[in-house]
């Protein structure tokens, strides 16, 4: 295993999530509902995140720089939200929803921004500097088209229930079918790549020097 880019990858996965989650407890609290700055969420210390949700931003990452050979890492978390706040406060809730994802664009932004002045590194410092912006971009990318798939608990879900009473009402109802979430589950291993992967080759493709993304262009 190339344990340095193994912890690189679990670095840029810890601080990623941490922003997106810091997100959402950041506008849940401008929008009234203060349940995760109660339980603080607001936040980019990554520690109270850990704690809330150790399996999605420990194990479940470590799993899988384990069964990926240090090349890659996934994982999830959530900030508590009052349900009776998002109900009562649609479009609130809806732009609680969009931070997380936002908060990850912003970050890819960055990166791409990093990327496009080093292009063609010259020296050690710039080769690591590049890799890291490269890791940033591509999960950060990964995590804002994937959590804006429009399928429940992702926030693309959410920010169409805060948008719109019919399609609340859609979900209410889908979710009430019996092993529903299983599927959905299965869809989303199933048939996510081909949400993600024409936008990574977009975002590739538009820099001056291709990183071959994804994702062994970064071993």
């Amino acid at each position: 295993m190339n344990w340095e880019l193994a912890i690189l990858w679990f670095v840029t996965f810890v601080i990623s999530v941490t922003v997106h989650e810091a997100a959402h407890a950041w506008f849940a609290m401008l929008g009234g509902d203060r349940t995760a700055y109660n339980a603080g969420q607001v936040t980019l210390n990554p520690i109270p995140h850990m704690q809330r949700e150790p399996f999605g931003m420990l194990v479940l990452p470590l799993l899988m720089l384990y069964l990926s050979n240090g090349t890659y890492c996934f994982g999830f978390a959530h900030a508590p939200i009052d349900p009776i706040w998002a109900y009562h406060h649609p479009k609130k809730a809806a732009l609680m929803s969009a931070a997380g994802p936002l908060a990850n664009l912003l970050l890819a932004a960055i990166a791409f921004t990093m990327l496009w002045f080093i292009a063609r590194p010259d020296g050690e410092t710039m080769v690591a500097l590049r890799k890291i912006a490269g890791v940033f971009l591509f999960l950060n990318i990964v995590l804002f088209v994937f959590n804006l798939i429009p399928l429940p608990p992702l926030d693309g879900a959410s920010v169409l229930t805060g948008l719109s009473r019919p399609a609340r009402q859609f979900y209410d109802g889908l979710m009430r079918i019996p092993y529903m979430q299983l599927v959905i589950l299965i869809l989303l291993f199933s048939y996510a790549g081909r949400f993600i992967l024409p936008v990574l080759w977009t975002v590739d493709d538009w820099l001056p020097y291709s990183l071959g993304a994804p994702p062994n262009a970064f071993r």
